[in-house]
């Protein structure tokens, strides 16, 4: 784990609760984490055990009961160090693609010139040259969910928090989006925070995999993922090697011990 001096991301000892004094609820107890510059961190765990409250907090959408969250060394502001990706796209239906887009680079305060041009830049980077044109109705999940990335990019974050962004998805794009996301990370040096139930893709994701237990959230087990990811690695092909295997099987077993029981009518 780097040190808090080292992170582009920072929590420590979070604390949420809910409810009444009397009745309160902790939803999340003394929970530290670290994310180094560049870093692929994956947060995985049961419905419950409070992964999306983290990304909420480290966006600056909410505010822990105890302890401090920071992004390079400040306290989070939403919009300005991190961008979020929802598991839903939540584009504006009465704009195009494109239209989209240019309104996250406007509120970001790049110049009206500009923004054409950037946003097609932003839009080819996802797998989108030449649909800036596109209304929100006219694509697919997939792409819709292509041009939210690009959204979140247009404000050039420091880091990246992803909510589920591909639950949604059928397999087939689910799978492509994954190499996309991983390439733009590794190309532009962007930190990530990722949330995901499935082990799979968060062993395919994810340099290190965090995983929660609920009844309070907390972290119970880190993952080291060591396998070789670098420009044109085929995923494919990734995903049939004995190492591959053997992190996602490990990985399974680490989330089944952390998950409850189910409940007995």
């Amino acid at each position: 784990m780097p040190r808090a001096d080292t992170a582009d991301l920072a929590l420590d000892r979070i604390t949420v609760g809910y409810g009444r004094p009397k009745a309160r609820v902790t939803a999340v107890q003394d929970v530290s984490l670290r994310v180094a510059p560049g870093e692929f961190v994956v947060l995985v765990g049961p419905s419950g055990c409070g992964k999306t409250t983290l990304l909420r907090i480290a966006a600056g959408f909410v505010e822990p009961t105890r302890g401090t969250a920071t992004v390079r060394g400040e306290a989070p502001v939403p919009g300005s160090a991190t961008g979020v990706v929802f598991q839903q796209p939540r584009l504006f239906p009465w704009r195009t693609a494109g239209g989209n887009v240019a309104f996250a680079l406007a509120r970001h305060g790049v110049p009206r010139a500009q923004r054409a041009a950037r946003t097609r830049e932003l839009l080819e980077q996802v797998g989108l040259a030449g649909m800036e044109g596109r209304r929100t109705w006219e694509l697919s999940g997939g792409q819709q969910q292509r041009v939210a990335i690009a959204r979140t990019l247009a404000g050039e974050p420091r880091v990246l928090l992803m909510d589920e962004p591909f639950a949604a998805l059928d397999a087939l794009t689910r799978e492509r989006l994954q190499e996309e996301v991983r390439t733009l990370a590794a190309a532009s040096g962007t930190t990530v925070l990722f949330v995901t139930h499935s082990a799979e893709e968060a062993v395919l994701l994810g340099s290190r995999v965090l995983v929660m237990a609920a009844g309070p959230g907390r972290i119970v087990t880190e993952l080291e993922v060591g396998l070789e990811r670098g420009p044109g690695t085929d995923v494919a092909a990734l995903r049939g090697t004995p190492e591959f295997s053997r992190l996602r099987g490990e990985l399974a077993a680490v989330m089944r011990q952390a998950s409850p029981p189910p409940r007995a009518d």
